[in-house]
């Protein structure tokens, strides 16, 4: 996809959506860590909107995505109503606009500039830990509220190991993952019998946004979330799967936006600190926190093995894959439930 000419795509889409209005400028403001692009597209008279172009994974799925982010930031109240940026709509849908050309297949979606207030320090001292702990809680408990009205998604965590165990049984995926399918395997199934046993049918979905990082939401003077502007990460799934990331952003060494994959987050005193007060306000059950390291098992299998060559240079994949094996992996055994629990008091 090196060779495709974005802003022609994303003038197209334009084009199709308001002709009237004519660009200007095209901004390229990604994040240059996903498959997503991200741009800033500014018309002739000063106003701008945001335009995201993907091509990873399918159309519908793209399609669905953000329809369900679009319902889920109208819905939102107060004081979560504007934390979401919203999409554009036409004939009340939001509006994608599909390039088919050959051998790209790109889709775009445009949504109105998000404001953003205050950043959090890259490392979180004790104050900023307890109240991000009770600003998720509250956030996650607007989310469950709303969970009702949001279209149906798709994808599940069942529905992607389960591509990767197909994936497994493909030419494709016996050459790339030879050394270790075996494996491979027994990680999927380990993930599938640890999930219907301890979430499955006890543990409500919502809409999370796995990968949350300082980078990627601001919060108002009084630490209160005030927006995310990113759409990217987004699924419906149990709220457990939010907390590997915020494990990273209240980290002793700082915000982990450099992408590392180690368990050893889950298990610092501060990341506890985060629980305690997001446990006051909704408060989570021994069955999510005996499902933290099977989060971070999910991760490692989808986002590394499954995906791992799409979001990563092949170096930095290759490194990461081996690093599952010989580190990733053998750590979930570490991972102390009991700990968590009591200092809960659960």
């Amino acid at each position: 996809m090196r060779l495709v000419d974005y802003p022609t795509i994303i003038k197209k889409a334009w084009a199709s959506f308001d002709p009237s209005e004519q660009i200007q400028t095209i901004t390229d403001i990604s994040a240059k860590v996903s498959t997503n692009h991200v741009f800033k597209v500014t018309f002739e008279d000063g106003d701008s909107i945001i335009a995201k172009l993907s091509y990873f994974g399918k159309y519908e799925h793209f399609v669905e995505d953000h329809r369900i982010i679009h319902a889920l930031s109208n819905n939102l109240l107060y004081p979560f109503e504007n934390v979401l940026a919203k999409s554009l709509v036409r004939d009340g849908q939001v509006y994608t606009y599909r390039h088919k050309e050959g051998f790209i297949d790109a889709w775009v979606v445009f949504y109105n500039p998000i404001r953003s207030q205050y950043r959090l320090p890259r490392r979180l001292e004790e104050e900023h830990i307890r109240k991000l702990g009770i600003q998720i809680a509250k956030f996650h408990k607007a989310c469950s509220r709303v969970s009702p009205v949001l279209p149906k998604s798709s994808k599940t965590l069942r529905s992607d190991i389960w591509d990767l165990l197909d994936l497994l049984e493909t030419e494709t995926g016996q050459f790339e993952h030879r050394m270790n399918i075996d494996e491979l395997k027994r990680q999927c199934n380990l993930f599938l019998e640890n999930r219907q046993k301890l979430v499955a049918g006890t543990v409500e979905t919502m809409p999370v946004f796995v990968d949350w990082n300082i980078g990627n939401f601001s919060v108002t003077e009084n630490l209160e979330l005030y927006s995310r502007w990113d759409y990217d990460w987004f699924r419906i799934s149990y709220r457990v799967m939010d907390f590997y990331f915020f494990s990273r952003v209240t980290s002793d060494i700082g915000d982990r936006t450099v992408f590392s994959y180690v368990i050893g987050p889950l298990m610092e005193e501060r990341f506890l600190l985060f629980l305690q007060e997001y446990h006051k306000v909704y408060p989570l059950t021994e069955n999510e926190i005996r499902f933290l390291p099977e989060a971070y098992r999910f991760f490692i299998l989808n986002y590394v093995i499954k995906y791992g060559r799409y979001f990563f240079h092949r170096t930095y994949a290759t490194k990461l894959q081996r690093e599952a094996y010989q580190t990733y992996f053998p750590s979930i055994e570490t991972f102390d439930a009991e700990k968590i629990l009591r200092a809960l008091g659960i």
